[in-house]
């Protein structure tokens, strides 16, 4: 794997990342209802925008991932943070063109480190479809501990998917 840059979204981000989308629809549709055939340049703009609102406010972290040559690779970012209890969801998605590479985990250990060294987050989630095998691997290649499925967690494009649920916590 190549050098990566993983850093909060910023609003110069939406263009490579619509792009990056509709590169991706036909791997990331199926897990993620929001990268599809229609995807625009609109909703991805309004998207990064809340993204560095809710950043500025604590409220998520969303990290843009780039390659060495400042190409837009994906996203990775803790979010549905429950202040209270302290835990949080961490998801990530690739571009087509990028997958198999090893960008995900880089990323995912990168927003796990950020989690527990820049917030008071003791725990984060990584839940995904019983169908999405690439994502499973990807929590295990991080040293994720799989803790159980979840029946009908999930609100898929195809419907409702039981989902496997693993965490990272904060180390001791």
């Amino acid at each position: 794997m190549s050098p990566q840059t993983i850093r909060l979204y910023e609003h110069k981000d939406a263009e490579q990342m619509h792009k990056a989308a509709i590169e991706s629809v036909a791997d990331v549709f199926p897990w993620m209802a929001w990268c599809h055939k229609g995807y625009s340049l609109g909703e991805a703009q309004q998207w990064v925008e809340t993204q560095v609102d809710l950043a500025q406010k604590g409220l998520a972290f969303e990290f843009a991932i780039f390659d060495e040559n400042d190409r837009f690779l994906g996203g990775c970012g803790i979010n549905r943070i429950d202040k209270d209890n302290r835990f949080a969801n961490l998801g990530y998605w690739v571009r087509s063109s990028a997958m198999g590479r090893g960008v995900a985990p880089e990323a995912v250990r990168f927003v796990s480190n950020y989690a527990f060294w820049e917030t008071n987050l003791n725990r984060v989630e990584i839940v995904c479809a019983t169908g999405n095998i690439r994502s499973q691997r990807v929590a295990e290649k991080v040293g994720a501990t799989r803790e159980g499925v979840l029946r009908s967690r999930l609100m898929l494009p195809s419907g409702p998917s039981d989902a496997v649920i693993y965490s990272l916590l904060r180390p001791k």
